[in-house]
């Protein structure tokens, strides 16, 4: 028979991201309200389980935070318990502290983890789970490049502060009559570039699964000039690269669980485009704030609706599960299965082919 469910413990991994409150409340509520359970909120990621840093929940906690950013359990992106940076005499020294983490788990009595994060805190939640901890993972990136699910929470709100930047640099460039470079966030994935750039009219969209041709922007840029257009609107996913080129970096960490920080390539692609065409080129980089804010209502349904299932399952028992959005339905699938491949663009998809359509180039 299975045991009944007490305590559940729920963390924040990886970068934060506007709907992570919504979840936080979708899990604490019901499981207070209608079965009875203990909600332990693990400070600060898995850093701050492997350190012992945790707080119980009450009512109080949750109360009008739907419509707040952020997270009120802080988050890290350095904390993997199985890589976890250790300061030394000698320096800095990654060690496994899984085993701190376990003692954590049991000495708080918590009969499940629901692990809120991206592909970085699903990998470890799986491994987590192999040690004996009973796991529910909840799909959270702006990035939405999580395979098993159609869509991640933060997402929406990413691409609507991205288009709403766009849409202010159409006005300025076309003032200005210059080119306007935005870079976007993503890492390997181009999502938000495209979403973005397609609902608002940007003229280039350069993503990482579409290898562009300097000479392409170019003579693109140049067209649309000759034409009597006299500005242009690209945006470029901070993981997007010219064919034969390496992507662009700003640094490497070995602190966090994925050692390399993005950033650069709007400037870069900005320098070139003044220097191919010799036409006035600026770039803007909108970093975190596309992290920053209070989620759009899509998605606070959409991490409700997480927070909300993700206890039905530790109620169930379903262990090892990621909560999924799959059409109008939230469902669930294995961590094993969420981890499989990274959801990528798909270069003859229906989005770049309606980009296409409407005369978007994507340099190639």
């Amino acid at each position: 028979m299975q045991k009944k469910v007490k305590r559940i413990g729920i963390l924040t991994g990886g970068g934060d991201c506007p709907g992570l409150n919504a979840v936080i409340r979708g899990v604490t509520k019901p499981a207070m309200n209608d079965y009875g359970i203990t909600v332990v909120g693990i400070q600060d990621g898995f850093e701050g389980f492997v350190e012992g840093r945790m707080r119980e929940l009450t009512r109080l906690d949750i109360q009008g935070i739907v419509d707040k950013g952020g997270t009120i359990l802080g988050t890290s992106n350095k904390g993997d318990p199985f890589h976890y940076p250790t300061e030394t005499v000698n320096g800095i020294e990654i060690v496994d502290a899984s085993a701190r983490t376990l003692k954590h788990y049991k000495g708080w009595g918590l009969d499940c983890l629901i692990a809120i994060g991206g592909d970085g805190t699903m990998h470890i939640s799986k491994k987590l789970g192999e040690m004996g901890m009973n796991i529910i993972g909840v799909p959270k990136t702006i990035d939405n490049d999580l395979d098993a699910t159609d869509q991640t929470f933060g997402f929406d709100t990413a691409v609507s502060i991205a288009s709403e930047a766009i849409d202010r640099l159409h006005t300025t460039a076309s003032a200005h009559h210059r080119v306007m470079v935005l870079e976007v966030m993503g890492r390997y994935a181009g999502w938000i570039a495209l979403a973005a750039g397609l609902s608002s009219g940007a003229d280039i969209i350069l993503i990482p699964e579409i290898p562009f041709k300097w000479e392409a922007i170019a003579e693109r840029v140049i067209e649309r000039s000759t034409q009597g257009n006299r500005y242009s609107i690209i945006c470029v996913a901070e993981g997007a690269k010219a064919a034969n080129e390496e992507i662009v970096i700003r640094e490497k960490d070995i602190k966090r669980t994925d050692p390399v920080r993005f950033g650069g390539i709007g400037d870069y692609v900005a320098r070139r485009i003044q220097e191919d065409t010799g036409l006035e080129t600026r770039a803007t980089v909108l970093g975190h704030l596309q992290r920053g804010g209070s989620p759009t209502s899509y998605d606070r349904i959409l991490a409700t609706r997480y927070g909300v299932r993700a206890v039905e399952l530790a109620v169930n028992g379903e262990f090892g599960r990621m909560v999924s959005l799959k059409g109008t339905s939230v469902t669930s699938v294995t961590i094993a299965e969420a981890i499989s491949k990274q959801r990528l663009i798909p270069t003859d998809g229906e989005l770049v082919m309606t980009a296409k359509a409407v005369g978007t180039s994507f340099g190639e």
